[in-house]
């Protein structure tokens, strides 16, 4: 993604993110929004990246190009790094300069021969059970002032709340399928008992083992037994 030379001002890009409206996104595309506009936003030639970690189990669910999301996997691969850090302990982690830093020798060997020459990585907790990182990988020495430091400590903070309410929006949307189906299933059985019922002289109860045990027989879903049963009229042959 090729970087705009004329970047955000930093209120801009926290209205831009606050202007979003869930029901219009997913969790995807508000990630892709939000490495976007980090990019936008800070001053040289940068990328950005979110690492999410779940259950000690980190991925890249967004980046702003090949370099941020091959720095992020090879920290993965390597179990340690900035970003892994950050993510853990909900902590802002910041390499300035990346030939004058000790911590992970290896590591930021490989991170300078990317070309990139500074680094930070902050805290970006979407849910209790889901912590992440946004990472910002620049290309250019001195790139993560002061300025920056401080607009992305913000923009992060005010993001991984953005994030958290997508992931609830979805899981309420999700869990509102999921009722809906279960009703719809419900009232697809009870129409099936009812013509056994009447049909086989059955009482209820007897006309759901009928359904059950024709659904273990076959291996189908109940459900799907009681729909044949309302569409024919009567109890599917095995």
């Amino acid at each position: 993604m090729a970087h705009d030379p004329s970047p955000l001002l930093p209120g801009a890009a926290l209205d831009q993110l606050g202007r979003m409206r869930l029901g219009e996104h997913s969790m995807s595309s508000v990630l892709d929004a939000v490495v976007s506009l980090v990019q936008q936003s800070l001053p040289g030639d940068t990328e950005a990246s979110v690492t999410l970690l779940r259950n000690g189990t980190a991925v890249t669910a967004a980046y702003s190009g090949d370099l941020a999301r091959g720095l992020d996997e090879n920290q993965y691969e390597r179990g340690e790094g900035p970003c892994l850090l950050a993510a853990a302990e909900g902590r802002p982690v910041e390499v300035p300069d990346t030939a004058a830093d000790d911590r992970w020798p290896d590591y930021l060997a490989l991170v300078r021969e990317s070309g990139c020459r500074g680094l930070m990585s902050l805290p970006f907790p979407v849910h209790e059970q889901l912590g992440g990182g946004l990472n910002v990988y620049a290309r250019e020495a001195g790139a993560i002032d002061e300025a920056a430091r401080g607009f992305a400590e913000r923009f992060a903070e005010y993001a991984a709340v953005v994030a958290g309410n997508m992931l609830a929006y979805e899981q309420a949307r999700d869990h509102a399928r999921n009722l809906e189906l279960a009703l719809e299933s419900r009232a697809v059985i009870d129409q099936a008992k009812g013509i056994l019922m009447e049909r086989f002289r059955l009482t209820a109860d007897q006309a759901f083992q009928a359904l059950a045990r024709l659904s273990m027989e076959t291996n189908t879903k109940v459900r799907a037994v009681a729909q044949r049963v309302v569409e024919s009229g009567e109890l599917p042959r095995r």
